[in-house]
């Protein structure tokens, strides 16, 4: 099964800072993160590492992590919430990979599964592991 590909647009334009959401016909949305609420199911957090430590390094950004998922609703904002969320953060300026804030600290997780990742704002967290 392919999966649903969703990132934060950085690129300047029309679509600056929305969620990108690449469904498996090729079919494209862009949606406002003050607007929408996403719910993604059946996840995966993927990550180029050797751009992500290029950008780590002071090279400029570019396009190199994403969630891959089964499932997306899109919702109203703050139509879904649990009190258990667990922030889920990627910024290659900070570190170069996807980072899983748990009661462990913070955690690696590139490549890692998760059966649940909600967005509030333009901010991730999941619910379940």
């Amino acid at each position: 099964m392919k999966s649903i590909k969703v990132r934060f647009n950085l690129s300047r334009g029309k679509n600056y800072m929305k969620w990108k959401v690449e469904y498996p016909d090729n079919k494209k949305e862009y949606l406002d993160p003050s607007e929408v609420q996403l719910i993604m199911t059946g996840c995966f957090v993927k990550n180029h590492k050797k751009t992500a430590e290029k950008i780590y390094s002071g090279e400029h950004k570019t396009v190199c992590a994403w969630v891959l998922c089964e499932n997306i609703t899109v919702s109203k904002p703050h139509m879904y919430d649990k009190e258990t969320k667990i922030p889920l953060r990627y910024n290659p300026r900070v570190t170069p990979n996807w980072i899983y804030d748990g009661n462990l600290g913070p955690v690696n997780v590139d490549g890692c599964p998760f059966r649940e990742i909600i967005s509030d704002g333009k901010n991730l967290f999941v619910t379940q592991l």
